[in-house]
């Protein structure tokens, strides 16, 4: 992956370094002033680290007078991963179409670099939640297919096709065809077709689905391998705790708005801001969360409960010390008490989980089912040829 600046051809990644035949000239103090790069000369050879910043900015979508999108924002940078949240239906799959121009937004824009957003410019790797492979084909058959409509040549796609497949423990099946794997190798597979054109935005949707505790571990070793290499990921699951584990930056989207987005870190500490959890030695949660009203009230109230704990928020900004010693006054035999730390689950449900209608996904006359309908499209039908949408999402919104 190459950046075309000031006529110089530069590294985007820094994983090699780069000869750079570079002339005398003025141009060399804008190179220095971009990349913060001192002292570079004619001849040197440097790796220079370019970072990229994918932003969407007030995306809206409607499908025959249905508004499915109301001014979806998020940005997300190279080197780091954005978890894009939301319930089945809320948004999720048609904003990922708009960024690869699958789907053209009514309102708002994708940019790069503060420069509107051309996804035929640019190479992404992008993984469905339904499998859109060829069933017949073999496997390293259709992953060069594929590697080559994103431009690359066949001795490349070849190597990158025989490089991922062995890095995903598959390269045994490589002239195996499809449909003769196991689901999980099945989904492997379709990773490694979404890497081998070494995209510089990748896009994962649930790529954990059908996976078993080793195949898991080995698809965190790879995702956490492709984020350190400075690409941009958007990672979408339901699977929280993957989404803990790989992104700095969450966005939840509910009902086609932007409920919650910002930095990870700082929103779990904001949720368990002034709460605490608390357990007795031998009291139930209900008999506790009674002794806590009676007596306590006045200075905590409980705000929810897992397993094990009671959570309760400070609500007169006591110290905990007091908390404790009036706890104990009242014959609690503490066996937790301390800083409440939520998970994403628990944001998550907080934010999006009221409204619980067994998660039905609305269909707008069939070609716009937010989830399901554009990959359902394709499942089953490969073999006898990629449909027109299916082209589209390979040739445009991928290359």
């Amino acid at each position: 992956m190459f950046q075309t600046l000031f006529g110089f051809k530069l590294q985007q990644e820094y994983t090699e370094r780069i000869f750079l035949e570079i002339p005398e000239i003025p141009e060399i103090l804008k190179i220095q002033q971009k990349f913060d790069c001192q002292n570079i000369r004619s001849y040197d050879t440097i790796t220079i680290k370019v970072l990229l910043k994918l932003e969407v900015r007030n995306l809206t979508k409607s499908f025959e007078g249905n508004q499915v999108l109301h001014g979806i924002s998020f940005e997300v940078e190279s080197g780091s991963a954005l978890g894009l949240l939301g319930r089945n239906g809320a948004g999720k799959t048609t904003t990922i179409r708009i960024i690869m121009d699958v789907f053209k937004a009514d309102e708002g824009e994708v940019y790069l670099d503060d420069e509107p957003f051309n996804p035929k410019k640019h190479l992404i790797g992008y993984l469905p939640e339904e499998r859109g492979l060829y069933p017949k084909k073999t496997v390293l058959e259709q992953i060069v297919y594929l590697t080559r409509l994103r431009g690359l040549s066949k001795k490349e796609a070849v190597n990158n096709a025989k490089k991922w497949l062995k890095r995903l423990e598959i390269d045994e099946y490589a002239n195996r065809k499809l449909e003769t794997l196991s689901k999980g190798n099945q989904q492997k597979v379709q990773l490694a077709s979404t890497l081998a054109c070494e995209p510089e935005i990748v896009i994962l949707d649930e790529p954990f689905s059908g996976l078993d505790p080793v195949n898991s571990k080995i698809l965190q070793d790879v995702v956490t391998e492709v984020i350190n290499e400075g690409r941009i990921v958007i990672f979408s699951s339901h699977q929280m705790s993957y989404v803990e584990e790989f992104c700095r930056d969450i966005a939840i989207i509910d009902k086609g708005n932007i409920a919650l987005a910002g930095n990870l870190k700082d929103i779990k500490r904001q949720y368990g801001e002034n709460q605490l959890v608390i357990s007795d030695v031998n009291m139930g949660l209900d008999e506790l969360s009674q002794i806590i009203k009676d007596n306590v009230s006045d200075i905590i109230t409980e705000t929810g409960r897992t397993r094990e704990e009671i959570i309760v928020r400070n609500i007169n900004g006591v110290s905990r010390a007091d908390i404790l010693k009036r706890m104990i006054a009242c014959g609690i035999e503490i066996e937790h008490f301390e800083t409440y730390k939520p998970s994403l689950n628990d944001i998550f449900v907080s934010l999006v989980g009221d409204d619980m209608e067994d998660d039905k996904v609305v269909d707008y006359k069939n070609n716009s089912n937010d989830d399901n309908s554009y990959n359902r499209d394709i499942v089953d039908e490969l073999p006898q040829g990629e449909s027109s949408e299916h082209k589209k999402s390979v040739e445009g919104g991928v290359r």
